[in-house]
């Protein structure tokens, strides 16, 4: 009798299709340089969001831009406008373009440049991240600091270099991991409430990602390694609004410093115009913030920033079959502001933070 081994059951990658070879973050470094200027840059308005955070100076922090980027050539051009609103009232505020490339999902949806450049469910992410630090550099070279939310633990070891202030979202600020990599960014970063609306969850974030620790990563070469951090002491909740309404009441805010500061945190508050603070509504983000500026006027010491989301056209569309229909300056995501609307709402605020500089 001839004996025929039975055939070794696979029991590891039975549901993975494929698995590409990423080039390592020092190979896409090395593919986009940053200049020694651009560094430079990155790291003068990381000081000076340092110093809003501290109470050092008395400018609001405003993140402003397109609640994602699909079309590169459309947010360059919303940068160009951004920089020149920037000159214009930098002496009393500090404005930083959101630039989001990773989309959380509840379900399923697009989930964002880096991850599918082509809007076609492709995932190309090689070319996703060559795209990402390519708008990131033009981004920087036209003089305006960029910030994002970080979803994928990988993602910062590619374009963290070119950042300026990072989130971490709604879905995520729960994630041990997230907590983790936050307390070894070297930008200051947000957390925000959930999306159920508690405001404890970004607290206990917080007082996690300015503890030392040890966790899972990857170098610059793409190797996996322990990676052992010192903490982040440049921190803020981000106030969203949840299930049971907005947030960014006097309350609200009140609440929010008064529980920080039993955690032993720096009370330091963004408040976010959009999501559940809007209703989802974009035209209502303009009267959130001319709420916020009256709580700062009237004599707040905590709220340090700002968020707007915030398109070349306003409002949102859905991605078409085909992607050369799409309309341009348009929103893929959430419902934005347009840009006229957004260039007199923070002018309007511009205004209104006169008295804090008499």
């Amino acid at each position: 009798m001839i004996f025929i081994p039975a055939p070794v059951q696979k029991v590891t990658d039975t549901r993975v299709v494929s698995s590409l070879t990423l080039p390592s973050p020092s190979e896409l470094a090395a593919l986009l340089p940053r200049t020694e200027k651009q560094i430079e840059f990155v790291g003068q308005a990381r000081r000076e969001i340092h110093d809003i955070i501290h109470q050092k100076d008395k400018r609001l922090m405003a993140v402003v831009g397109p609640c994602s980027i699909h079309d590169p050539e459309a947010g360059l051009e919303y940068a160009e406008k951004l920089r020149e609103l920037a000159e214009e009232l930098g002496n009393r505020m500090l404005i930083i373009m959101r630039v989001y490339f990773e989309k959380p999902r509840t379900t399923t949806g697009w989930k964002g440049l880096i991850m599918d450049p082509h809007l076609n469910g492709t995932c190309d992410i090689p070319s996703g991240l060559r795209i990402a630090r390519q708008f990131l550099g033009e981004v920087l070279d036209l003089g305006i600091p960029t910030a994002t939310e970080l979803l994928d633990p990988i993602t910062p070891q590619y374009i963290a270099d070119s950042l300026s202030w990072a989130a971490i979202g709604a879905r995520t600020v729960e994630s041990q991991t997230h907590r983790q990599m936050a307390s070894g960014l070297s930008m200051p970063v947000g957390f925000k409430n959930s999306t159920a609306g508690d405001c404890n969850v970004a607290i206990n974030a917080i007082v996690a990602a300015t503890k030392e620790q040890t966790f899972f990563g990857i170098t610059s070469e793409g190797r996996a390694s322990a990676v052992t951090t010192a903490g982040n002491p440049d921190s803020q909740i981000i106030l969203r609004g949840g299930a049971d309404g907005p947030n960014y009441s006097s309350q609200h805010v009140a609440d929010a410093v008064s529980n920080s500061e039993k955690a032993g945190i720096n009370p330091s508050i963004m408040i976010d115009c959009s999501h559940g603070n809007s209703s989802k509504d974009p035209d209502r983000q303009p009267l959130v913030l001319q709420d916020v500026a009256k709580q700062i006027t009237s004599g707040n010491r905590h709220i340090h920033a700002v968020m707007l989301e915030s398109n070349l056209k306003g409002g949102n569309q859905k991605v078409p079959s085909n992607v050369n229909e799409l309309d341009y300056g348009v929103s893929i995501t959430d419902a934005c502001l347009d840009w006229e609307a957004t260039k007199k709402t923070l002018q309007n605020t511009h205004a209104a933070l006169a008295c804090r500089f008499n």
